[in-house]
């Protein structure tokens, strides 16, 4: 009996198929029988079953323009990923042998030499996974740029490795929260390595100056979430009802939302939806000035191209070979009930019939850009996760007093020339605001001169991340002004000198300029080098991200839930935090540690749990006094197309599972990390210091979200050239009564963004 029904997919690209289909299955065949993949001593395949599966076909439509040759090697590439996964399930998943695992994993990277100098020697292969490995990656890497090799190497690795999670997982029987289970997703389940692969088959390498670039890493992403969703509604049936998989999406939904798992099955197929109208909207907004602001010459930008149109071949023929292959739940999977536009029928052509009204009328399509802003709304019960009392420093009242005074010297509470009215904060108001009140929780500690700095870091970020939507953004029927905001944001890094003292920075024009440049010169000159860059690019993260706020706001377009969570951690300064968090406590770990599962996912889930605190508490300031567009309850609403009040239960009960992953990491999963990187008893200390600072800045911010002024309705006014007033019962209203004539203004919400220890 099937679980659930398939849903009506969204497919905007029709499928091709490869003209040298057959080839690829006979070569394949062959190639897989010589490295022993077919051996019946194994007990994973047989002869039979591979053609049932028939990775050719697969491949034919996820790579429809490749050279026969290459199609051979793809192929291949493809019946060597799939083996392994089920040979890792067959040795390891069933029998739980973590040691196995890890002992037989930890071979496989000696098999992909970065280097071609012949200095690394791979051992001889001793299992048909290691043999296949060293035969493809021979194959593959000729002609090859040492970026792309970089990249193909880690993206094999994380694909390889990150089977433990998966392992580990089902050794407790612990499902992840749906932040978690995307964000391993990717490592674990190969789109990105498929992306990489992508390059390799359309001859076209992404260059290496942009393939870091917020653009291209979304694009990646975005297919790669598409591709995972899309392969757990389609083997939901043989993984967790078969194999006793929990790391399923269909499954992370039914657990999360309590919901049956048909409703778990169309949430799915909702979020896979909007990934892909994510992806589209990132080729079409985002691409065009990367390709100006890197100066990409005429190559470089079709390299690109060739590469979103290899993506999105892959992701057309991907869909239309789960519906035949027989290791995916497919019977009847064409049978939809949306509207279908007629095309082609017949073998290669069913994804020619492309669904629009599930895809254009579901979240990402036309609805994520209907909002109408300033809408009335009550203000919603602060979350009670952390204790309501905290010890503080005894500088407190000092850091309060010399921070306002630095505010009013750094020209916080001018005019704007930009801005009708007074400036867009006044002394009163940052009283009520009281950054300083945050800082003294996070490290009551410090000395009186390093809670005041630490004060005024706070109140710089804040007033610039109110400062560049009051003056860029569309606000008062005016357009917005999306490159001069670029102007603003990179004149900023003149302010922060790597060699102070070599090179003076120019006079500032504003008060973000003014107060940058004295925060960095008390700030930067003791730190070392490359303690210097770190922090600068931490910055430098967070005010880029208040252009891609801005960018969402010209376009009135609610963000995609994935992608507004990974970049609401950079609008919250959360780069910020972790590279001062870092230097505070005196971390200098080896990069693969910070590059490791265990510690991204710590950090990510305490920034998580800091910014959604800040989404519930400032849900009224923002939605109804500032027109805006970044809170996960609206994104949430907008998403499910559900009432408020669900929204924030969502949201709540995401933020208590963020929490208590942390927890979990901080408990299970970080003595493991100690141990796997032979770190020692400082290095031991000092990451648990700064898992223990991440906690106390995790509850310093709701202890501030409950005695800050910053969200009372009483302090509260729209924007000015908002084109509101109070009037009648209080509510707001447009002159003339016309909704929708005032533009949404950016937030001025998060306070504590910018957590300095």
């Amino acid at each position: 009996m099937r679980p659930f029904e398939l849903p009506d997919f969204y497919v905007p690209h029709p499928a091709r198929i490869n003209p040298h289909l057959e080839g690829a299955r006979t070569h394949t065949k062959a190639w897989a029988r010589d490295m022993g993949m077919l051996d019946p001593g194994l007990g994973v395949w047989d002869e039979r079953l591979l053609d049932a599966m028939d990775y050719g076909l697969m491949c034919a439509y996820t790579h429809p323009d490749a050279t026969a040759p290459e199609l051979d090697l793809i192929t291949d590439w493809y019946v060597w990923v799939f083996f392994f996964d089920d040979h890792f399930l067959e040795i390891f998943k069933r029998s739980r042998d973590m040691a196995g695992a890890k002992e037989y994993l930890g071979r496989l990277p000696s098999f992909m030499p970065v280097r071609d100098d012949g200095t690394a020697v791979p051992p001889e292969p001793a299992n048909p996974v290691e043999r296949g490995l060293a035969d493809l990656w021979a194959r593959t890497v000729p002609g090859m740029s040492a970026d792309w090799r970089v990249r193909f190497a880690e993206s094999t690795a994380n694909l390889l490795n990150e089977s433990l999670w998966e392992l580990a997982n089902i050794d407790a029987g612990r499902v992840a929260n749906p932040m978690e289970y995307i964000e391993m997703r990717r490592r674990v389940g190969g789109a990105p390595w498929s992306a990489n692969l992508v390059e390799h088959a359309v001859g076209a390498e992404v260059p290496a100056r942009v393939a870091g670039a917020r653009p291209l890493l979304v694009l990646r992403d975005a297919f790669s979430d598409a591709v995972h969703l899309r392969n757990d509604l389609f083997s939901y049936q043989r993984e967790v009802e078969e194999e006793g998989e929990l790391s399923n999406g269909v499954l992370v939904l039914e657990r999360f939302l309590g919901l049956p798992t048909q409703e778990a099955a169309d949430a799915v197929n909702d979020l896979l939806t909007s990934r892909l109208h994510q992806f589209e909207n990132t080729v079409v907004t985002e691409l065009p000035p990367l390709f100006e602001e890197h100066g990409l010459d005429p190559g470089e930008r079709l390299a690109v191209l060739a590469y979103v149109k290899g993506l999105q071949d892959w992701q057309s023929g991907g869909h239309e070979w789960h519906m035949r292959s027989s290791r995916y739940m497919n019977d009847s999977a064409e049978a939809g009930s949306g509207w279908v536009l007629g095309g082609p029928t017949g073998l290669g052509t069913s994804s020619a019939q492309v669904r629009l009204a599930a895809g254009l009328l579901g979240p990402g399509g036309v609805r994520s850009f209907t909002h109408v802003p300033y809408e009335p709304v009550e203000p919603l019960p602060h979350p009670r996760i952390f204790p309501s009392e905290m010890r503080l420093s005894p500088h407190l009242d000092r850091a309060r007093r010399e921070s306002l005074e630095w505010a009013e010297l750094m020209g916080f509470y001018d005019p704007v020339p930009q801005v009708p009215g007074p400036g867009l904060w006044t002394a009163d108001k940052n009283a009520g605001f009281d950054f300083a009140l945050c800082s003294a929780a996070i490290d009551p500690e410090v000395s009186a001169v390093e809670l005041t700095l630490s004060a005024q870091w706070l109140t710089w970020g804040t007033y610039g991340d109110d400062y560049f939507p009051a003056v860029f953004g569309p606000v008062g029927g005016r357009p917005g002004d999306l490159a001069g905001a670029r102007v603003c944001h990179e004149r900023l890094g003149a302010f922060m000198p790597l060699e102070p003292g070599t090179e003076a920075p120019p006079d500032p024009v504003n008060p973000v300029e003014r107060a940058l440049g004295d925060l960095w010169a008390r700030t930067a000159p003791t730190m070392p080098i490359d303690d210097r860059r770190s922090f600068r690019a931490a910055v430098e993260s967070m005010t880029e991200s208040w252009l891609w706020e801005l960018a969402n706001h010209m376009q009135n377009r609610i963000p995609d839930p994935v992608d507004y969570m990974e970049m609401r951690r950079r609008t919250f300064g959360s780069d910020l935090t972790r590279a001062l968090t870092r230097l505070s406590h005196g971390l200098r770990l080896p990069e693969e540690v910070y590059r490791s599962r265990t510690f991204l996912g710590l950090e990510n889930a305490a920034a998580d749990v800091a910014f959604l605190v800040n989404d519930i508490v400032s849900y009224q300031k923002e939605i109804q006094f500032e027109g805006e567009l970044h809170n996960c309850v609206l994104v949430v609403r907008s998403f499910f197309d559900c009432d408020v009040h669900r929204a924030a239960e969502i949201v709540v009960d995401l933020m208590e599972s963020r929490l208590r992953q942390f927890e979990h990491l901080a408990a299970v999963e970080l003595p493991v990390l100690f141990d796997d990187h032979d770190l020692g008893r400082a290095d031991r200390e000092a990451l648990e210091g700064y898992v223990t600072g991440m906690r106390t800045w995790m509850a310093a911010v709701h202890l501030w979200h409950d005695r800050t002024r910053r969200y009372d309705e009483s302090e509260l006014t729209y924007p000015p050239g908002s084109g509101w007033t109070l009037g009648g019962l209080g509510g707001p209203g447009l002159p003339g009564g016309s909704w929708g004539r005032a533009h949404p203004v950016h937030s001025i919400a998060g306070a504590m963004r910018r957590a300095v220890v």
